[in-house]
């Protein structure tokens, strides 16, 4: 990750988050990445449920995500989930993402994001890409 804009977001680590050995379950990881990314908008002023009802509306979609588990979570960890907008090209954005508990790093992603209208790839809106801009991407 370089030195744009990164958004930072602090989760628990809940019990339900775990499997049997206290140990967090690799898929729900992706529901941490995914408030990440979330969040990320949010704090650049982009609300996703406004973008989903205005005529022509965009929603965004995972198109492919790298995902490298490095080290595991457990049950009460406070963790950070960072995400920064590398990359804005038409259609679709690349983030980078990690995980940390404290400094150490537990799991690193590349997300590749898609920008769908009616089902179908379209062009980031244009108000919508000088927010990402205007916060370092």
């Amino acid at each position: 990750m370089h030195d744009s804009f990164r958004h930072r977001l602090s989760v628990r680590v809940y019990y339900e988050d775990t499997d049997f050995s206290g140990v967090v379950y690799h898929a729900n990881y992706l529901r941490f990445l995914e408030r990440g990314r979330t969040e990320l908008l949010r704090e650049v002023g982009v609300d996703q449920s406004i973008l989903h009802a205005e005529p022509g509306g965009v929603i965004f979609v995972v198109r492919r995500m790298a995902i490298e588990y490095v080290r595991p979570a457990r049950m009460d960890d406070v963790l950070t989930v960072e995400t920064e907008t590398v990359e804005i090209r038409g259609a679709s954005l690349r983030m980078a993402q990690r995980i940390l508990r404290d400094d150490t790093v537990l799991l690193t992603a590349d997300v590749h994001v898609a920008v769908l209208a009616g089902g179908k790839p379209a062009r980031l809106p244009d108000d919508l890409r000088r927010l990402l801009e205007a916060a370092g991407a």
